[in-house]
C-alpha cells in the first residue's frame, strides 16, 4: 500500500519514530530509532503489517532492509517483531552472509531465534537475501542523544520481547548507567531487571 514516506524525523524513543508528512504525523516502528535524527528531512521505506484487529507501520532507512524484513516474514515462525530484532542486530548483508555460510550459531544469537527457527531460515532464504544494505557500525559510538547504538538496539530488542514500552523506559536510566558495551550485555541485564520486577 505505501513504498516509503518522505518528511521531517519529529519524534524518537526507544521502539519507534515519529514522521511529519505535510503536517501528518505517522508513527513507523523501526529497528534502531537512534540512528535516525530528529528535525531531519527522510525517505523512509515503510511496511503496512495488518493483523487480527491490529495494524502497525514498520520503517526501514533502505529499501533493502524493508525487501529483507518481508523475505523474513515468510519463514515459519518469524512475526513482525522477531523480524524488527533481527534487523536490530545486523545488516541485510551480514545476514545474507549469515544464511549463505550456514550459521545457525550466529543466528540464534538473535531474541527469540532457537535452532529450529535458525534452520528454517537458511532453508527459506538461502540465495534470496540481498546484501546490498549498508554495513552494521562495528564500533560502539554514543549517539546525539547520548544513548549508544548497543543500548538502543537492546531496548528496541525488549519491545520486540513483548515487554511494554512503559516497562523498558522504567529500566532505561539504570541499563545507561550499567557498564556494557554490546547488545547482547545490555540485553541481559535488561531481561534481568524486568525478570525482578515481576
Amino acid at each position: 500500500m505505501y513504498e516509503y514516506f518522505e518528511g521531517t524525523i519529529q519524534a524518537i524513543t526507544p521502539a519507534y519514530i515519529v514522521i511529519d508528512v505535510n503536517g501528518i504525523g505517522f508513527r513507523l516502528l523501526v529497528a534502531n530509532p537512534y540512528d535516525f535524527e530528529a528535525g531531519k528531512q527522510m525517505r523512509i521505506y515503510v511496511q503496512l503489517i495488518i493483523r487480527d484487529n491490529d495494524q502497525a507501520l514498520y520503517g526501514f532507512e533502505s529499501s533493502a532492509d524493508k525487501r529483507t524484513f518481508n523475505q523474513l516474514l515468510t519463514v515459519t515462525g518469524i512475526g513482525p517483531k522477531s523480524a524488527l530484532a533481527i534487523l536490530a542486530n545486523v545488516s541485510s548483508g551480514g545476514l545474507a552472509t549469515a544464511i549463505a555460510q550456514d550459521d545457525v550459531k550466529f543466528l540464534t544469537k538473535f531474541p527469540g531465534i532457537g535452532k529450529k527457527t535458525a534452520a528454517q531460515i537458511i532453508l527459506d532464504l538461502k540465495g534470496k537475501i540481498s546484501a546490498d544494505a549498508k554495513p552494521s557500525p562495528a564500533t560502539v559510538t554514543p549517539t546525539a542523544s547520548g544513548v549508544a547504538p548497543a543500548l538502543a538496539d537492546a531496548l528496541a530488542a525488549l519491545v520486540a520481547l513483548g515487554y511494554t514500552q512503559r516497562a523498558v523506559d522504567g529500566i532505561t536510566d539504570a541499563l545507561k548507567a550499567f557498564d556494557a558495551t554490546t547488545t547482547d550485555a545490555y540485553l541481559r541485564e535488561g531481561l534481568r531487571l524486568l525478570s525482578g520486577r515481576a
